[in-house]
């Protein structure tokens, strides 16, 4: 996912800047701006909305178009503008409003940023996406204080990462970042310094005498500014509290702005080569940090893991620490980071059901009953929770309950084969025979490739007697998952009870060259061989499930029985 949306943002980028070229290149005959090409406006529109079918801060392009237009092509005198409005002076033509076509460029943007928002919509639908509150605490706060003030330290934190970059974190949710809920934080300070830079820069940009400079600061607080936008929550909540991703497009305003204080810079310093350095190794140690952050991509383990230095109150590091190291194996590592999840967020189910299923494995079923039960009392339709508190019930022996659970996890996601097949064990460990052969045909049906409910049938089929059934049960599943030695057993034993023994033979080799190593493989095999009369081959397969598995039940004494056999045939030979 993480490279989908990596590769979205960098061609988002593309179009953006070849949207914006596009649209310099309609006035490049005459710079002034009195004759463009319609043309190229045209053109910058078509690449904008491509940059949005990448990504949707794409659109911004054509408000920064728009900008760029008014205060640098038609230099376009803001402060002269508002005078004149406050003043009521009719001579509004004279500030470059109306002149130079620039209304009705920006009525061109205009017209097609609603055309593309309009296809948009048709397309994806109107309805807001679901956030809760865990994914952007600030948005949910009940004071218009806490949003402002909260969101405006996060544009702080946009800001510290473009100049420095160090504290990285693949997610910033789950109380990564702490609210301010008083003006007594010292965090304001930081909010307070974004503001001071801002405004000062922006007074520069609209002010300055020098158009060189006006110029370059406009389009360098644009390509900052603007492309962050949707991402402020001023139109609309977002499900982040902080993504590294939108400052990928902001970064360009910024690498515009630092290279312009550094030639100003460079223009006054007495010892250049000092300066220089500087910046060298400021892009050296971005190249470093750059390089380093990759690497930490390259493995699950590494990027979770960074991230415990950089947000350690934020549950979902610890939660994603946890499943790697469960993956692994590493069942007690795992146990120890989502009980600290489940510490940090009370009420983070995903961490409840994970740590529970674990605790379940390992025997430990009151535990894993209580937290099962609390997530889907959280939660009342999370399916998973519901599906292993059934199965924690059954290992408990309260079947009753086990198999509303069971039901109340289909009632919340019809299509749940794993959950039928459960349900179908529960069934079979009740004599409710016909009933478990139901719920694992559903799970076939829902996923035909669903091995293990297969092999219950035919298993269950045999054991009550009803081969030529669980043959025509085995024949089926190897149709559609041929290569599944558990299947090619399992069948196996069927045609050997029907006396098949050419076909059942022909399986079970199959199914050890599949899986040679497996002891329960070979015992049948020689059980086969010893019914069908090949005592030599029933000597040689027992003697290998012994050696796989010296404890293997019944091999021994069939084996034994075997011995004692060939032992009376040489006796009657001699």
């Amino acid at each position: 996912v993480a490279g989908i949306v990596g590769r979205a943002d960098l061609l988002c980028a593309l179009f953006f800047l070849l949207s914006f070229l596009g649209y310099c290149k309609a006035f490049r005959e005459n710079k002034e701006g009195h004759n463009f090409s319609i043309f190229w406006v045209l053109v910058s529109v078509i690449l904008g909305a491509i940059a949005m079918l990448c990504k949707e801060q794409g659109i911004t392009i054509l408000g920064l178009n728009a900008v760029f237009d008014a205060l640098v092509i038609s230099k376009l005198n803001v402060l002269e503008l508002i005078q004149k409005l406050l003043h009521k002076d009719k001579s509004l033509e004279n500030v470059g409003l109306l002149r130079k076509g620039l209304l009705f460029r920006i009525t061109l943007l205009m017209s097609g940023g609603a055309s593309i928002l309009y296809i948009r919509w048709r397309i994806m639908g109107t309805g807001p996406p679901a956030f809760t509150e865990v994914d952007n605490p600030a948005s949910f706060a009940d004071s218009l204080f806490v949003r402002a003030i909260n969101y405006n330290y996060y544009y702080s934190l946009n800001a510290w990462l473009l100049l420095c970059p160090w504290w990285l974190c693949f997610d910033w949710s789950m109380g990564c970042i702490p609210l301010i809920k008083s003006v007594s934080d010292w965090r304001i300070i930081a909010l307070a310094a974004l503001w001071f830079c801002l405004i000062g820069l922006i007074c520069q940009a609209l002010c300055s005498e020098d158009s060189h400079k006006r110029r370059i600061l406009t389009l360098g607080l644009g390509f900052l500014i603007i492309p962050f936008l949707p991402a402020s929550n001023l139109f609309f909540r977002v499900g982040f509290v902080i993504a590294e991703r939108v400052i990928y497009l902001p970064s360009i305003g910024y690498c515009i702005l630092f290279t312009y204080g550094f030639s100003l810079l460079s223009k006054q310093a007495k010892k250049k080569k000092i300066l220089a350095v500087a910046v060298l190794g400021i892009l050296l140690i971005n190249v470093m940090r750059c390089a380093l952050r990759s690497s930490q991509w390259r493995s699950e383990e590494q990027l979770f893991r960074s991230a415990l230095s950089v947000c350690p109150l934020n549950a979902k590091v610890h939660y994603n620490v946890g499943k790697n190291l469960a993956d692994k194996g590493n069942q007690s590592a795992a146990i120890k980071y989502y009980r600290e999840a489940v510490r940090l967020n009370p009420k983070y189910v995903h961490a409840m059901n994970n740590l529970g299923n674990i605790l379940k494995e390992r025997n430990e079923l009151q535990e894993a009953e209580e937290l099962l039960s609390l997530a889907v009392q959280i939660q009342p339709d999370f399916a998973a929770a519901w599906m292993n508190l059934g199965i924690v019930q059954n290992s408990l022996r309260r079947f009753e309950e086990a198999e509303q659970s069971y039901w109340t996890a289909i009632k919340h996601r019809k299509k749940y084969p794993d959950c039928y097949y459960n349900l179908g064990r529960l069934y079979a460990d009740l004599n409710r025979h016909i009933d478990a052969l139901n719920a694992w045909r559903n799970a076939t049906v829902l996923k035909p490739e669903h091995s293990l409910a297969w092999n219950n049938m035919i298993i269950l089929l045999d054991n009550t007697g009803n081969l030529a059934q669980a043959e025509a049960v085995g024949r089926e599943a190897l149709e559609l998952i041929p290569n599944d030695h558990s299947l090619m057993f399992s069948l196996a034993n069927v045609l050997g009870k029907s006396q098949k023994y050419k076909e059942s033979e022909a399986l079970f080799l199959k199914a050890i060259k599949a899986n040679p190593n497996a002891a329960s493989y070979h015992g049948n095999l020689a059980v086969l061989y010893h019914r069908w009369g090949n005592l030599d081959l029933a000597k040689k397969h027992y003697e290998v499930s012994l050696k796989l598995d010296p404890m293997a039940p019944g091999t021994k004494e069939n084996y034994n029985l075997l011995r004692r056999k060939l032992e009376q045939l040489q006796k009657k030979g001699g």
